[in-house]
């Protein structure tokens, strides 16, 4: 009964009042970035990491980041902790993320085929590289695989982990190709430039129901800036900070119809369209799409909307940088001082 009842409030309510896809500047409405999410110190400290960053090597700027800061919760891995055996469970407690696969495999797929324009029969995305951070027990690593792509999921509960590689395992099509790791996004953001993941070697990286989860957006943008390729792509997924959204995130999804664990939520962490693009425009991303996502729990999917009230998915790319002319060069072609006497002199 509440179900069918939940299912009916959740589409009338979506379809009522869309919500307008974000893809520009122009047109937002006012934005206090200290509302976003308990971020109100990190402007500050972006801004002094900015200062010396003309100064610093990239990787020196991960090392020092991630020594002070980190996207880790301990609340948020003690909770998954307890889950990381229930990953592949398709009707427990993540049975909603299995069936979001069938909107968030094909958003990133085709996001992708757009920008590398690459076309091999079975195997669409053979020579990328995709980091799923997050990625708890592969559920989203694994189908990124079986499309030709090289996945490392990384994921701070190691017994996730776990969970993941055991369940990989079972599949000789994905042991070349699907790798894990026990480590946070920072810590392999400070292995630099040459450490075997290091900055600047992946095509893509997909953080799909996490950033929900996070200590530090701020950290989290910056670091996918740091190990992503010029023109690579940052796929998220996560929940729109709304009053519908609490209203059926938290108290529908969690206590009403415990569709997903209690407590698995913080209305506080999630964050708007509107203000994850501006968190990402100031480290160095340009967002290419944003798209409302509506879970029905009477049938058990996913379907796309016009509406981001609730869920939604955002592509976002890496900017390249300009290129910095040589401080040699841009001596040589100014004039010299000396010349610039003399002709004055000539002329007078």
């Amino acid at each position: 009964m509440y179900s069918d009842k939940f299912g009916r409030l959740m589409l009338g309510l979506c379809s009522r009042k869309p919500t307008s896809v974000v893809r520009s500047p122009a047109g937002r409405s006012a934005f206090s970035w200290t509302s976003v999410c308990k971020q109100r110190t990190l402007w500050l400290q972006r801004s002094a990491c900015l200062e010396v960053r003309q100064h610093v090597l990239p990787c020196q700027i991960s090392s020092a980041r991630s020594a002070s800061q980190t996207t880790v919760d301990p609340d948020e891995v003690k909770r998954f902790q307890s889950l990381a055996s229930k990953w592949w469970d398709e009707r427990g407690e993540f049975a909603a993320l299995h069936s979001m696969n069938d909107l968030r495999v094909p958003f990133i797929r085709d996001n992708l085929l757009n920008m590398h324009r690459r076309r091999q029969p079975g195997k669409p995305l053979a020579g990328l590289k995709i980091l799923d951070v997050g990625c708890g027990g592969g559920l989203l690593t694994e189908p990124l695989g079986r499309l030709g792509a090289d996945v490392l999921g990384i994921d701070p509960v190691a017994d996730s982990i776990g969970t993941a590689r055991l369940h990989s395992s079972c599949d000789p099509d994905l042991c070349e190709r699907v790798r894990y790791r026990a480590c946070t996004l920072e810590e392999l953001s400070a292995e630099g430039e040459g450490g075997e993941e290091g900055a600047g070697r992946f095509d893509a990286i997909v953080a799909s129901e996490v950033v929900e989860h996070l200590a530090d957006l701020e950290t989290f943008a910056f670091c996918c800036n740091h190990v992503l390729k010029p023109d690579g792509s940052l796929f998220i997924t996560t929940i729109n900070k709304t009053n519908l959204s609490y209203a059926l995130g938290i108290v529908a999804a969690e206590q009403l119809l415990r569709i997903v664990p209690s407590g698995t939520h913080d209305w506080e962490k999630f964050i708007s369209p509107v203000d994850l693009e501006r968190l990402l425009e100031s480290n160095g991303f340009s967002v290419q799409s944003v798209r409302g996502m509506m879970y029905n729990p009477v049938s058990g999917s996913w379907s796309w909307t016009d509406s981001t009230a609730i869920n939604y998915a955002l592509h976002a790319v890496k900017l390249r940088e300009e290129p910095q002319p040589d401080r040699a060069e841009a001596e040589a072609d100014s004039p010299d001082p000396e010349y610039q006497a003399h002709a004055a002199a000539a002329h007078n």
